[in-house]
């Protein structure tokens, strides 16, 4: 108690001073709080845009589909897959999928498409293909195992088609389309498809997609009731690590791989970490400025009391002691100054929050990003007091140091 009316009283003795270093760490927060709230906010965007565009935040595989795709390597026993994975503490939905690299051709011209079989309502729920479609009707999410509500009046199938084959083949709603490639039991996979409607954008990620209903392309590729794919999603891409874990522990099944978006899209994740991570270090950079003004001002108010911790010395007082004083003295502007930079900075991380930066918008996985919005977690606000305090405590231990080694006669006859 004694160290920390000791520490009040030094604060109070210099009220300019302490106020204009005080403030500067109370800026410091601000702007470390900004920062942080902006990165986690943004990234936090991109990630659950880009997660929900198609990977979903967990995924199932035969095992080693990842490392090397291949048409043959299936899942069997998908509904009961399906039934066990949904029935797990986090998972909110499971979307089953069919993959294949196929040949479109319309009006003599042909281009590339990657063959994609849906179950219409499942995907609704574990992506946002749904809100991607631009002309024409969705698949029909009601009856997704009925062959007659996904077929044109003519008895084809109906298919959503990518921008980039819509302008390749120069063909639109309601117009035909052969589909061309393998099927699981070698032979030729060909049928005629009429459009439904156009997805996406021409530079999006589904512009050279084709997709059908999981039946349609199940058909198409005469491999019965199975799957390449299934996709799950949780409450949010931070659980899909543990809630992958439950899942691969309740599946028990060897031939079945279990991964989270992280290992999913690997390349993806590495390159967000290092961003953030590089915006963090900028961060520091900034709190690394603030330390030499407080260091500065903690030094000359240390070297202004070397007489008077002489004089404490004389009288018997501990280095240990002044040591703990002016740590002390300065621990308690940082914590003032945190509380300061709170309140600073929580209406305008309330704002950021609601309103967000306006930005040029920006397309992230086929969805358009126009502001930059700051996360209001509470670890926002727990880094930036770890970084004030730990650069008052930083800054405190050379004055504290110097003092406390100082001798009687030495502190008593400077000038």
């Amino acid at each position: 108690m004694l160290l920390l009316k000791l520490g009040l009283r030094n604060i109070a003795r210099q009220k300019r001073r302490s106020f204009l270093t005080g403030l500067s760490m109370a800026l410091g927060f601000l702007l470390a709080a900004v920062t942080m709230g902006l990165v986690e906010g943004s990234y936090g965007s991109i990630i659950d845009t880009f997660t929900r565009d198609r990977t979903g935040h967990i995924q199932i595989h035969a095992e080693d589909y990842l490392d090397r795709p291949s048409l043959y390597k299936r899942i069997r026993n998908v509904d009961d897959i399906v039934a066990k994975v949904e029935a797990v503490p986090g998972v909110l939905s499971a979307a089953p999928r069919v993959f294949a690299p196929s040949l479109a051709y319309a009006n003599d011209k042909t281009s590339i498409a990657s063959v994609i079989g849906i179950d219409p309502a499942a995907e609704s729920q574990t992506t946002s293909i749904a809100g991607k479609k631009r002309d024409g009707p969705f698949l029909d999410a009601r009856r997704s195992g009925s062959q007659s509500a996904n077929q044109s009046p003519d008895g084809y199938d109906l298919v959503m088609i990518g921008q980039a084959i819509a302008k390749t083949l120069k063909i639109g709603i309601g117009d035909e389309l052969v589909l061309i490639g393998q099927s699981v039991d070698g032979s030729i996979a060909n049928d005629i498809y009429s459009v439904s409607a156009i997805i996406g954008t021409k530079d999006g990620t589904e512009r050279m997609n084709v997709y059908m209903t999981i039946e349609a392309a199940r058909r198409y590729l005469s491999m019965g009731p199975d799957a390449h794919e299934i996709a799950l999603m949780t409450n949010s891409p931070d659980d899909a690590v543990k809630i992958a874990a439950r899942v691969d522990a309740a599946l028990d099944d060897p031939a079945l791989s279990t991964d989270p978006w992280q290992v999913v899209e690997v390349i993806f994740y590495n390159s967000m970490r290092a961003d953030k991570e590089g915006d963090y270090v900028t961060t520091g950079v900034v709190m690394a400025m603030v330390a030499i003004g407080v260091l500065n001002a903690v030094l000359m108010s240390v070297l202004e009391r070397t007489r008077e911790y002489g004089l404490l010395r004389a009288v018997g007082t501990r280095p240990r002691q002044i040591f703990g004083m002016i740590v002390v003295e300065t621990m308690m502007l940082g914590i003032i100054s945190s509380i300061i930079g709170f309140i600073l900075s929580l209406p305008i991380m309330k704002y950021l929050n609601v309103t967000g930066i306006p930005i040029p918008p920006v397309e992230v996985g086929g969805m358009v990003m126009d502001a930059m919005v700051a996360d209001l977690s509470a670890s926002v606000f727990i880094y930036p007091v770890a970084l004030v305090l730990t650069t008052a405590f930083l800054v405190s231990l050379w004055p504290a140091v110097h003092s406390a080694r100082i001798t009687p006669v030495a502190a008593l006859s400077a000038t």
